[in-house]
């Protein structure tokens, strides 16, 4: 899927809370991280159990993939403790409703129960695949919701001139919209707006809506119930914000990133990396497999490219480890007698590591050109540089710059 597609089922869809009057058309547990697993959670039971399946959000919750992976990522209590109950239906069940919202699940109600099908399982898919795809859905789907609801000028009046006046007429029109639309408070007293029942509710919900739009904009959003004091970052969209930190932006250039991080005593989430690099290899490997026959991305092997390889060692390199710019498809003897010299995994060939890199590009350039589905980001891939060399000037490198990325690629090999 692509964003155009995207935006043509957004546009598609009339989201207006004045017709719905639902205020759970987003919620506090609707951050990317969050959403992305859950309906990576939901893909994987649908295909193993069939799309047509009907399920609940405690069929997700129990599912063993869901059991494998949430509990560990997130560092929560076991999925089936009784003490965890409230806070995990939440969390599978938030997105969810969110996702049916917006028209990729289907939910029905059978007696006191929530009930989902799939109704868009290319869009399903997208958002699972990552945290930037998720992110870049959330945020092209509140302005759809805002546009249709009449609320998109607040927003747009608090962007083009972020103060605390503003800040505070965005926050206060939001609820007040809410309250006035929806069951989500008492709406018998809409003068005491800070008395209202359900205002405490709009303001958690309302950072899961400004938040977003103001990181796409690199200005400033909510924090704390106030106006940030700076422009809103990645991280800070994030329900695990700890997997999200630059923990190595400090480190010197004289110490390993090994030694930095038992220096600094720095916890790092290995459940969390060994995950999203699962599921990026599994992507890499489906879309060789349908668009490239299988083949190696480097030539010189005729047998079949089962292994997938991290340019950037993913033991080294936790927070590129699930970029599929990081990622190249190798047949296993490419892969276990060249890039592992004598199959030794900890071991990385810099000969064949670079020229993996030269060709990479190329296959990256060829899918953001004329790919039929395109998977890469040439931002990404600059990032995965930037990180794997420890070099910052690679994100200076001007966009769809081939060239000039390989020119750079060829001085990190000089000497």
């Amino acid at each position: 899927m692509t964003e155009i597609q995207l935006n043509e089922f957004l546009n598609s869809k009339n989201y207006d809370i004045r017709l719905t009057h639902n205020a759970r058309w987003i919620d506090q547990k609707c951050t990317p991280d969050v959403v992305c697993i859950i309906a990576d959670c939901i893909e994987n039971y649908i295909t193993e159990k069939g799309v047509e399946k009907v399920f609940t959000s405690r069929d997700i919750w129990f599912s063993k993939y869901a059991m494998e992976n949430v509990q560990a990522i997130f560092r929560k209590v076991d999925v089936d403790d009784s003490s965890a109950e409230n806070e995990y239906d939440k969390f599978f069940q938030q997105p969810m409703k969110m996702l049916a919202y917006a028209g990729i699940l289907e939910e029905t109600k059978l007696c006191r129960e929530n009930q989902y099908t799939v109704k868009n399982r290319e869009l399903l898919s997208y958002v699972a695949l990552r945290e930037r795809n998720a992110l870049t859905f959330i945020i092209k789907y509140v302005e759809k919701v805002l546009e249709d609801s009449a609320l998109i000028k607040y927003f747009d009046e608090f962007f083009q001139s972020p103060n605390k006046n503003t800040y505070e007429i965005v926050k206060e029109q939001f609820c007040r919209f809410t309250i006035e639309n929806t069951n989500i408070g008492n709406k018998t007293s809409i003068d005491g707006l800070n008395k209202e029942a359900g205002v405490v509710e709009c303001r958690r919900i309302f950072i899961k809506i400004i938040n977003p739009l103001a990181f796409s904009k690199h200005t400033f959003g909510t924090e704390r119930g106030h106006i940030s004091k700076h422009a809103i970052t990645y991280d800070m969209l994030m329900y695990n914000r700890d997997n999200f930190r630059d923990i190595y932006a400090e480190k010197p250039k004289t110490i390993s990133r090994k030694e930095y991080v038992l220096k600094k005593k720095i916890k790092i989430n290995e459940a969390y990396y060994a995950y999203m690099s699962a599921k990026a290899k599994q992507r890499l490997r489906k879309y060789n497999d349908i668009y490239r026959g299988g083949l190696s991305e480097m030539l010189g092997d005729t047998e079949k490219a089962t292994n997938i390889h991290h340019i950037f060692p993913a033991n080294e390199f936790p927070e590129i480890s699930a970029y599929l710019e990081n990622l190249i498809a190798l047949t296993p003897t490419q892969h276990f007698n060249h890039a592992h010299p004598n199959g030794k995994t900890t071991i990385i060939d810099k000969n064949y590591q670079h020229d993996c890199l030269i060709v990479k590009t190329d296959v990256i350039r060829e899918n953001i050109e004329h790919g039929e589905e395109k998977i890469y980001d040439f931002n990404d891939f600059k990032y995965v540089l930037r990180i794997g060399f420890d070099e910052t000037t690679f994100m200076d490198v001007e966009t769809y710059d081939y060239d000039g990325i390989k020119a750079k690629i060829e001085l990190e090999y000089v000497g």
